[in-house]
């Protein structure tokens, strides 16, 4: 077989798996009568260790590869069977996720979880938006908009991680997740004292943030590097989404895709017209504080992860920001 892995450098977070590992995982799948052309790591994702396999006699298909379980942080722990998990609740979209194969978290041929799921058609977001004139883009984020909207139209049974742990309110989830986080950047070394205060903050205002009384489920990550598009369509147009693995049940506006959406005034303000309006009240604006603080410290350790100095730095000033404003 041909493998093909990313060059990374040797303390890098994303570490490839070999040709044995490859193999040894398409014999478990496929059976020993299948044999594999070429293995080719792909880039993109940040967390998991992603490749295309093409098979002999087959169509391709896509081996995902989590972190050894003891490189990952608790604010990050078991996504890949956290994304299993929600499968069955992302029935809205399903004609757009890929199919998944087999899930092995067993550990017997490698020693991390894996998922080998069929190939979707097309080409990343990224790529394949820059073909269009920027005219044409609001076409993509309106189907975004109505992507989100399904999304968190279904309803779920508990706070937090779809997999757990499940919370009985919305401030005891956000609390736990914003203390995990706090836990994950002491144990990189940073300094998370502006992440506890984000805690107390969001502890102080229980009531505000338990006025979300129905959890929904929240795609975690959505955004345009996130989906697949068509290719040669006239207009963007999304054929699949990717890696829905931190997804969690809470209130929409704490989403990712939300905090995306508002970002900037641009084309992206297109995303509003199918998703409908935006909650503009106290309460929502001070809620909207607390989901913002959760994100930095994410976005933090992903930067610190990535060997990102500048980027963590930026973080902090970020935060103090969003405190001032919180408290």
């Amino acid at each position: 077989m041909e493998f093909r892995p990313l060059p990374r450098p040797a303390g890098a977070f994303q570490r490839s798996v070999t040709a044995g590992d490859v193999q040894a995982i398409v014999r478990r799948v496929f059976g020993v009568g299948v044999d594999v052309v070429s293995a080719t790591e792909l880039g993109g994702g940040m967390y998991n260790s992603t490749y295309r396999v093409e098979l002999a006699g087959r169509r391709p298909v896509i081996l995902r590869v989590a972190p050894e379980p003891g490189r990952q942080f608790r604010s990050e722990r078991a996504l890949m069977r956290n994304e299993y998990a929600s499968v069955p609740w992302l029935a809205p979209i399903a004609p757009l996720l890929p199919h998944v194969l087999v899930a092995d978290w067993s550990h017997e041929v490698i020693g991390r979880d894996y998922l080998v799921q069929t190939l979707l058609d097309g080409v990343p977001g990224p790529e394949g938006l820059g073909v269009y004139p920027r005219s044409a883009w609001p076409v993509l984020y309106r189907q975004l908009g109505s992507i989100a909207r399904d999304v968190h139209a279904v309803r779920g049974p508990h706070f937090g991680p779809v997999i757990g742990p499940g919370y009985d309110s919305w401030s005891a989830s956000v609390i736990a997740s914003l203390t995990d986080i706090a836990a994950d950047v002491d144990s990189v070394g940073l300094d998370a004292a502006d992440l506890r205060k984000a805690a107390d903050a969001a502890g102080a205002h229980r009531g505000v943030l338990d006025e979300i009384t129905e959890p929904r489920m929240l795609t975690g990550d959505l955004w345009t590097v996130n989906v697949m598009l068509a290719a040669d369509a006239p207009e963007p147009t999304i054929t699949g989404v990717l890696d829905m693995d931190r997804t969690w049940w809470g209130d929409p506006a704490a989403d990712w895709t939300i905090r995306m959406a508002g970002r900037k005034d641009d084309e992206r303000v297109a995303f509003w017209d199918t998703y409908g309006t935006r909650d503009t009240s106290t309460a929502a604006a001070l809620r909207a504080l607390i989901y913002e603080a959760r994100h930095i410290g994410a976005i933090r350790l992903e930067r610190d992860r990535l060997g990102n100095t500048t980027g963590v730095r930026d973080t902090y000033d970020d935060l103090a920001v969003t405190l001032a404003a919180l408290t």
